[in-house]
């Protein structure tokens, strides 16, 4: 790892071109992102794996109330990821501060979860703690994306989200250990992830370029004659290629039911106590781990749309045992081994075919677009699943979100027939 030159906004990591060396397989630049995306995991975990007990068993919300929180979880940055995205590409490929900012605010954001106990307080404080994430998601992918090799960019997102997943994976542990520990449980995480958050911070100020040249290019790239505007981020949608990887995405998120929904249910079916509950994102996130380099890897060789597919029809295998009438602790963790595997088959994936599909000046905006479209679509998800399980319950809800998923996966298979993925 290096030390970015924090006293010039010039600094940037040129590939090495020499004759006989090749490129590294994971660049620096993904490891130093991995570990800032580790390290505010571990923050981010904390809280998500409390979130739902703490409104809907601390708080009394009901589940439309919660659906509502969640969709505000995931949806509210979406809002301004096609900024962020914009924002990095305008500003001359400096991506790292538009990153810095997202970073930065969602690290705020934590200590005021201290001082919300109602739900227009929190719903508050999580709009501008994904506000954050939104700034920061699409720069940082664009960097991944500039500094690794086309051919290998699969394996340097499975890598990226390996460590982003042993974040996830550490992030309720210390949850659960710091619950057990404290009198005032909730409080006390919600201290700690706020230190952790900083942390996270503090690493990528230090150790990430101020700058990534494209590795797909010569080192010294020509300037472009404009800056990009905010009508060509949305023009990329003129490119057939990621038009339908953004239509495909969004389809296929309509019928993504939250994590925390999931949970819920799991802990509900499975007749869980309460204080093993923040133990539930481990499965997932062990699985995650264990997978998402070796199909980040596969995605390299094959196909990288028909994995992200492949990886729903992992996640209505999961949804059908849900439903069915086998329950208990290993029912649990059959549901929570394809959970992970659906997310290791599709977060990196989509991110790779997407950097795949627009040219290198336009990295930040098409990762926007993309992320932009799945997580409106999860953000009525959640607010629909919510509703329904307020007026269904939650057994029917989710039998008719696996329906719809089944239908979903059918008429996104038409939309990823192309298989080139250069852009033009």
């Amino acid at each position: 790892m290096y030390l970015a030159d924090s006293r010039s906004t010039k600094a940037a990591v040129v590939p090495d071109t020499r004759p006989g060396r090749r490129p590294a397989a994971v660049p620096g630049t993904v490891l130093a992102l991995g570990a800032v995306s580790l390290i505010t995991d571990v923050s981010s975990e904390m809280v998500t794996a409390v979130l739902p007990l703490y409104v809907v068993a601390g708080l009394g919300l009901s589940p439309l109330g919660f659906g509502l929180l969640d969709g505000i979880n995931n949806g509210v940055g979406a809002l301004v990821r096609l900024a962020g995205g914009h924002l990095a590409d305008r500003g001359g490929r400096r991506h790292k501060v538009v990153a810095g900012l997202g970073y930065g605010l969602s690290a705020v954001c934590k200590p005021l979860l201290l001082l919300a106990h109602t739900l227009p307080v929190i719903s508050v404080v999580l709009a501008a703690d994904r506000t954050g994430k939104g700034l920061r998601t699409a720069p940082r992918d664009a960097m991944i994306s500039l500094a690794t090799e086309p051919a290998r960019r699969g394996r340097a997102f499975g890598v990226h989200r390996a460590m982003d997943t042993t974040g996830a994976l550490l992030g309720p542990l210390v949850a659960f250990a710091v619950l057990r520990a404290t009198v005032d449980g909730y409080d006390a995480v919600f201290a700690v992830s706020a230190c952790v958050a900083m942390l996270g911070v503090m690493v990528l100020v230090l150790f990430v370029p101020g700058r990534v040249i494209p590795a797909a290019a010569p080192v010294r790239l020509p300037e472009p004659d404009r800056p990009p505007t905010l009508l060509d981020a949305f023009g990329l949608l003129r490119r057939p290629q990621l038009r339908r990887l953004t239509l495909c995405a969004a389809l296929l998120g309509l019928t993504t039911v939250s994590d925390s929904f999931l949970y819920l249910l799991l802990q509900r079916e499975g007749a869980l106590p309460a204080h093993l509950f923040p133990l539930l994102p481990l499965g997932t996130a062990a699985v995650f781990l264990t997978l998402a380099v070796p199909l980040g890897a596969l995605a390299d060789r094959i196909n990288r749309r028909w994995l992200f597919l492949a990886g729903h029809g992992v996640l209505l295998l999961g949804y059908g045992l849900v439903l069915s009438p086998w329950h208990g602790v290993p029912a649990v963790i059959a549901v929570l081994v394809l959970h992970g595997t659906f997310y290791a088959a599709t977060d990196g994936v989509l991110a790779a075919a997407t950097a795949g599909a627009v040219p290198a000046r336009h990295q930040g905006a098409g990762q926007a677009l993309v992320g932009t479209g799945q997580a409106l679509a999860r953000f009525a998800c959640s607010l629909a699943f919510g509703a329904a399980w307020t007026l269904w319950g939650g057994h029917t809800a989710l039998a008719v979100t696996a329906v719809a998923l089944a239908v979903s996966a059918v008429v996104a298979s038409f939309l990823l027939r192309t298989t080139d993925e250069v852009p033009a």
